[in-house]
């Protein structure tokens, strides 16, 4: 998805923070406008409705992940829109899908998502990359996220990176004709193909 930090909105009756200076707060004042906003070190980020392709990749992943976990009864999968924060008080994050172990099933309330997810994954924009491979890697990494997947539509590849010593490690590069594999959740893979499929 397109994505792009801003430093004013246009709302009546209320002043927006300097770049910086974002919190909670002033993202749950945001007008309800079919944007999405994410905070990330103060700055706010916003993107459009995702495009067909990237739901669809979406709807093949979240299938497959959500009846593997139900399958086995190992916690909760949740697409976005869905408020993760990863710090207390600030940090909204709106990952495409998250999934959260059942022994961490406390950090889920009414409202939100509080603590990092067992394992998140990002499907990438072609017209921002970026947001996700740098700016949303090194958050995630430094937030203790154990496993994060980066789905590439472009390349036709699925990037799985694992948490060790505090540093992403990347378990394996998975392309067209591949399985891509899991660590956290031992024996859950999807095929390439099967979640992009061939045009």
């Amino acid at each position: 998805m397109a994505l792009k930090a801003i430093s004013t909105i246009a709302a009546p009756l209320r002043r927006w923070p300097a770049p910086g200076n974002w919190t909670y707060q002033d993202y749950l004042d945001l007008p309800d406008d079919g944007y999405r906003y994410e905070i990330i070190g103060g700055e706010l980020y916003m993107s459009p409705a995702p495009s067909p392709q990237h739901q669809r990749i979406l709807a093949e992943l979240l299938f497959a992940l959500q009846l593997f976990v139900k399958t086995h009864k190992l916690g909760a999968v949740l697409p976005a829109p869905c408020d993760v924060l990863l710090e207390a008080g600030g940090t909204p994050v709106e990952p495409d899908i998250l999934f959260i172990a059942q022994e961490r099933s406390h950090i889920i309330t009414l409202k939100n998502i509080q603590g990092p997810p067992d394992l998140i994954i990002e499907i990438l924009s072609s017209s921002n990359p970026e947001h996700d491979r740098e700016r949303k890697f090194k958050l995630y990494q430094d937030s203790g996220v154990a496993e994060y997947w980066l789905v590439d539509p472009e390349a036709r590849a699925i990037e799985v990176f694992v948490l060790d010593q505090g540093q992403y490690q990347l378990l394996g590069r998975f392309e067209s004709g591949q399985r891509a594999i899991s660590k956290g959740l031992a024996g859950f893979e999807v095929g390439v193909n099967e979640v992009m499929p061939v045009k």
